[in-house]
């Protein structure tokens, strides 16, 4: 039988489980990744678990979020986890070395290969040919001890890339064209997979800043096929080792086609405050900018720095518009020193930010009240930029270099002919901030660093009989886990420190929900549709967990939430009539019962019994019957 690309990479990888759509599967995976602002809990997960040295082929601890050191919490989670990375045989990536899913695609991603990162925009690894997941960080402790990575077996969403792309689109414009016809909803329980004679217009970066934005769509993840592009980036990366050529079987059966025709795109930018709302750059020229930010995992390769630098060149910024630029690893800025980019940067009038994630997660560079935030991020999610009224617009390197020098958000077709910008044929390499893993007899020797910000993971209780509690929060549509767990700088620090953490939790929502919840006891909380769209951050499950909530029934859920949840050992379930999400009010006393077998469930409420949908694995039924992961694998005992 003929198959797509992912599902001979998935096939290839299935240790159990039948590969049919919807039964669950256990993968192995190849690599993993982790960040600090995750990473501390996926290794205090993994002593908890006591696997040993890890058994993956590769797997790098990155430090490129919690960058700011503006007292000990952030320095000693780095220490900490660098520790970690020197007992248990990672690679660490040492703070400014870059952001992880740049770094990972330069220096360590290899087509055909499986790599799970406890980060929602790993998918960028498949921009280069990977089977990349987000995941949360008990999934990544799992896989890091030789454990198999499950999920319901996706659909494949062929997505049928024909022409080129005019001058002045970028790959940006390619995903921001498919969240408006698809929604971040559109993607849920779907690999993205790219083909036709459009695919070879596109260099790896520009793939790469596709399938990072995949995790806008809820999408499972994204992948591109490996071919001469692959092999030329990887050679340029001193890598050509790594390059196999992957494509789907001719004659290939995808469960949906979608069309696009690039030639017929133009640059777009998505409005406050989603992802999906998006309209054309042409039409929002009466904007006024106040601040600009390129950079970040999505567009911070070398090629968007140059061409944002050639926009710039022997211009100034306009005097009302603060301009930052991240490079995305310390490759792309060494590389934008030595061709002269970085220096028409500076010269414009730029602020030039450490090779990080920096304002994306809300790390500074938060913009003025009410200010208009041009930015070649991912997410514009109320409040994510630090400012509770900022008004982020997502947007290409060339939108966002044009409009710093206008003022106005500006389509970058009115500056006459783009420039051309090459990939380079070699990259400039130095990995001297990459700390390669000790041998056994070096990590043998290796102790275990902690602050005293670093505390216990929370456990949850196993599951028996029925689950009882007050509605202690109720909420609309598509929250996000940066409603559920806010990023940052205030406080991201607190990431390792559940009980601190848990003072923000829902912060956003209703600024009373953790007092509540702690007086309470904790409780149940009601949800709308796409509950847990965003980041991969399993705090949004711990956190609640340590507050004593115990069931989240919603209209659905976002694909990694739901695990995390399940891992932490709260229960989740989902309205058999979505209608019936209006009978449930703030305060109510709710009855959640399982039958014995957990195929069936429903909630009483207010005198009525509501259907529920009981959709578990036998697997994560285990899980929830002995409290989550950690209790299920004999962890934190």
């Amino acid at each position: 039988m003929a198959l797509t690309l992912a599902q001979k990479l998935l096939n290839s990888h299935i240790v159990s489980g039948t590969p049919a759509v919807g039964n669950e599967v256990a993968l192995r995976i190849d690599q993993t990744l982790t960040q600090d602002a995750t990473g501390t809990m996926a290794y205090l997960e993994y002593e908890a678990m006591n696997s040993g040295r890890v058994k993956t082929e590769l797997s790098v601890a990155y430090i490129d979020h919690n960058t700011l050191q503006s007292g000990f919490e952030n320095a000693d989670d780095h220490r900490y986890i660098q520790s970690c990375a020197a007992k248990y045989g990672l690679y660490f990536s040492r703070p400014g070395n870059g952001i992880c899913h740049q770094v990972h695609l330069e220096r360590f991603g290899v087509p055909g290969k499986t790599l799970i990162g406890s980060d929602s925009h790993t998918p960028t690894g498949g921009g280069i040919g990977m089977l990349a997941f987000g995941a949360g960080g008990l999934d990544v402790a799992v896989a890091l001890g030789g454990g198999e990575y499950r999920i319901p077996y996706p659909k494949v969403v062929g997505v049928h890339l024909t022409g080129s792309l005019p001058a002045w689109v970028g790959a940006k414009d390619i995903i921001l064209h498919l969240l408006s016809r698809l929604t971040v909803k559109g993607g849920v329980g779907k690999i993205f997979e790219y083909f036709g004679d459009g695919v070879a217009s596109l260099s790896v970066p520009e793939r790469a800043t596709v399938t990072n934005m995949g995790a806008e769509l809820g999408a499972t993840t994204s992948i591109f096929p490996s071919d001469e592009n692959t092999y030329k980036f990887l050679k340029a990366q001193g890598r050509e080792e790594a390059y196999t050529p992957l494509c789907a079987d001719e004659g290939a059966q995808y469960d949906e086609v979608v069309e696009v025709d690039l030639s017929s795109l133009v640059p777009l930018a998505a409005c406050p405050h989603s992802p999906d709302n998006v309209v054309p750059v042409s039409e929002l020229s009466h904007i006024k900018v106040d601040q600009v930010c390129i950079g970040s995992c999505t567009n911070s390769s070398f090629t968007d720095i140059s061409l944002a630098a050639a926009v710039l060149k022997g211009k100034t910024v306009h005097e009302n518009v603060s301009l930052a630029v991240s490079p995305g690893s310390r490759q792309v800025l060494a590389m934008a020193v030595a061709s002269g980019a970085m220096g028409d940067i500076l010269g414009a009038g730029a602020r030039l930010l450490e090779s990080a994630c920096g304002p994306c997660i809300g790390m500074g560079q938060s913009p003025c009240s009410g200010g208009v935030s041009l930015r070649t991020f991912n997410r514009n999610f109320c409040g994510r930029s630090g400012t509770a009224d900022g008004q982020v617009y997502l947007v290409s390197p060339a939108v966002a270099a044009a409009s710093a020098v206008t003022g106005y958000i500006t389509d970058p077709r009115t500056l006459g002919d783009m420039p051309e910008i090459k990939m380079p044929e070699v990259f400039s390499i130095n990995d001297n901030m990459l700390i390669p893993p000790y041998s056994p007899e070096e990590s043998e020797k290796v102790e275990i660093l902690r602050g005293p910000n670093i505390k216990p993971v929370p456990v949850g209780k196993p599951l028996t009989g029925a689950v009882e509690g007050e509605c202690i929060l109720k909420v609309e549509d598509n929250i996000t886990t940066d409603h559920i767990m806010p990023a940052g700088a205030k406080i991201l620090p607190y990431r390792s420190n559940i009980p601190y953490l848990s003072k923000f939790c829902f912060a956003a929502c209703d600024e009373g929900f953790s007092a509540l919840a702690t007086e309470k006891g904790g409780g149940i909380i009601i949800a709308g549709a796409n509950y847990g769209q965003g980041s991969s951050r399993e705090h949004a499950a711990l956190v609640p967990l340590y507050l004593g909530v115990k069931a989240v029934v919603a209209v659905s859920f976002a694909r990694i939430h739901l695990a995390n949840l399940i891992n932490a050992g709260i229960v989740p379930l989902t309205f058999a009539n979505p209608e019936d999400y209006n009978l449930v009010s703030l305060g109510d006393n709710c009855v959640i019962q399982l039958s014995d077998d957990m195929n069936s469930a429903s909630l009483t409420v207010n005198g009525k019994t509501l259907p529920l949908v009981a959709s578990f694995s036998d697997r994560q039924k285990a899980l929830l019957k002995a409290g989550g992961l950690l209790p299920f694998t004999g962890g934190n005992k």
